[in-house]
């Protein structure tokens, strides 16, 4: 599994083109407000070249990569955490989520109706990100009352976490994020470890790592607008990043064969497609990494955390793997690279052992041995 990622925005902004031209999941697409009803979900492989020159080496009976899931959210509106619109019910859809995508409007199209009638993607962002804000403050007030009642017992912990809700509380309620929450704070230790406990406890929506899509018209998706430079200005102030997309060029993507593809993509000067931006994208911020398994009978993609070691590796195959560890013979993506196999990297002394201390890098090809 890669990672889930929940789509956002307002109304007719392109979110659920994108979704579709990335996913290919057909959801439904229209010129008119609140068309998406449901939230669609798709799964998408992870992009890897890695993954095909090992596939290419091997030939493998079984090819598995790694994988997102993708949840288009219905369009938000002003006041959708009170639960004007369609809102309410759909923000509760994106606290399963580990990043939010904002789609945001950056094209003009007098043929597409803003539910605002005009293109302004920092006001859409801001609606977006208050809308969030409220639903969070939300979820805290209700859980300060719970706080509250334990508190009584008068234990040093109960106390702590009240403390840190009635903060975090009044840090909402100031229309700040809670991603910000922790490094903003003057807290001991224990109020930190509560506050941070609260924030995991309810998934609180503003507290996940956001990037922007700036949706633009096929003429733009190289340069960019006027739009997109507001809107980059404006994620680079608070550490956050714009992947500049065309939902209609995705959408012709979607369609093509792998080699159309590339050759399609060239033809426009693109060195990828919005999808492997986006998912590369979200991998980013995540601090997501990936290594391989690899042989005749399977070459597999895994999803781990950037800093993991060895044994937190193997348990991401299986629990016995973790509980069981040896050790690990392991090579680095780039000697299999320069060498074309594992055991021609053996030959020549680069097939590493290595132990419960080692931390996995990006790209490594892995065999795990361990006792049963």
């Amino acid at each position: 599994m890669g990672f889930k990622c929940g789509i956002v925005g307002l109304p007719n902004v392109g979110k659920s083109t994108i979704f579709n031209a990335i996913t290919n999941a057909g959801a439904e697409s229209a010129n008119y407000p609140f068309c998406t009803i449901d939230p669609n979900v798709g799964m998408v492989n992870v992009p890897d070249k890695r993954l095909d020159k090992l596939v290419a080496a091997y030939k493998p009976r079984s090819i598995v990569p790694a994988v997102t899931q993708f949840v288009d959210i219905a369009g938000l509106v002003k006041g959708a955490a009170q639960g004007e619109g369609l809102g309410n019910q759909f923000l509760t859809h994106i606290r399963e989520c580990e990043a939010i995508m904002e789609v945001v409007r950056c094209f003009e199209d007098e043929n597409i109706i803003h539910v605002l009638e005009n293109i302004d993607p920092l006001r859409d962002v801001e609606i977006i990100e208050t809308e969030l804000i409220l639903k969070d403050l939300e979820s805290v007030e209700k859980r300060l009352s719970q706080e509250q009642k334990n508190a009584r017992i008068g234990t040093a912990k109960a106390k702590d976490r009240l403390f840190a809700c009635e903060q975090l509380a009044k840090y909402l309620g100031e229309g700040k994020v809670a991603r910000n929450f922790l490094s903003g704070a003057a807290f001991s230790e224990p109020q930190k470890e509560a506050a941070g406990e609260i924030i995991f406890e309810l998934a609180l929506l503003t507290a996940k790592p956001i990037f922007y899509c700036a949706n633009v018209s096929e003429n733009e998706v190289l340069t960019g607008n006027a739009h997109t430079e507001k809107l980059t200005a404006y994620a680079k102030e608070r550490g956050q990043d714009v992947v500049i997309i065309c939902g209609k060029i995705e959408e012709e993507l979607s369609e093509l064969e792998a080699a159309e593809k590339a050759e399609f993509l060239n033809d426009l000067g693109m060195a990828e497609s919005g999808l492997d931006q986006v998912v590369h994208k979200g991998y980013s911020i995540l601090g997501l990494r990936t290594f391989f398994t690899a042989g005749e009978k399977e070459v597999r993609a895994w999803t781990f955390h950037k800093g993991w070691k060895a044994p937190a590796c193997a348990g991401v195959i299986h629990t016995d793997f973790e509980k069981g560890f040896i050790r690990a013979e392991t090579l680095g993506y780039a000697d299999f690279e320069k060498y074309g196999s594992l055991n021609a990297a053996k030959d020549a002394g680069h097939l590493r052992t290595e132990g419960k201390e080692y931390e996995v890098q990006d790209g490594d090809i892995m065999l795990f041995l361990f006792n049963s």
